[in-house]
């Protein structure tokens, strides 16, 4: 093959190991529509179910954090959403920067804040306790007590 043949389009180019665009894209498929089921079971639970949204307040919130479902439903969501959302930005930095250096410092900012907020956003949910800081004068004080 010569410098001026090219290959004809939509030819395949094999290459070895794994192919890490192609995982990415499946990732954005299947997280995008179990967030889907995710999402709109949060909204449903939160505002139709019982009261609705008038029973939103910080009792709600303390209550289904201390159940291990629910608990578990929202580190999911919040995995699948900040993996799926850097995944995304990630996708768009490589199209459109395109100096090498700053590209690859981008798609590591973004790794590396979505890593920290999964791990703190993960803290938060596990160890979510609201009875710190309560004092005798707080509302929530009868029901720290039991």
């Amino acid at each position: 093959m010569n410098a001026s043949t090219l290959d004809a389009p939509r030819t395949p180019q094999r290459r070895k190991g794994s192919n890490f665009e192609k995982w990415g894209w499946l990732y954005m498929r299947v997280s995008g529509v179990l967030l889907i089921v995710l999402i709109f079971g949060h909204l449903f639970v939160n505002l139709m179910v019982g009261e609705g949204i008038n029973a939103i307040d910080f009792g709600f919130v303390a209550g289904k954090l201390a159940d291990p479902f629910w608990q578990w439903w929202d580190v999911l969501m919040l995995w699948l959403g900040f993996i799926h959302g850097a995944n995304g930005m990630r996708t768009i930095v490589n199209d459109y920067v395109l100096n090498t250096k700053v590209r690859a410092a981008l798609v590591w900012i973004i790794g590396i804040v979505a890593a920290l907020m999964i791990v703190l956003g993960t803290l938060v949910v596990f160890t979510f306790d609201p009875c710190i800081g309560v004092t005798e004068s707080s509302a929530l004080w009868a029901q720290c007590q039991a």
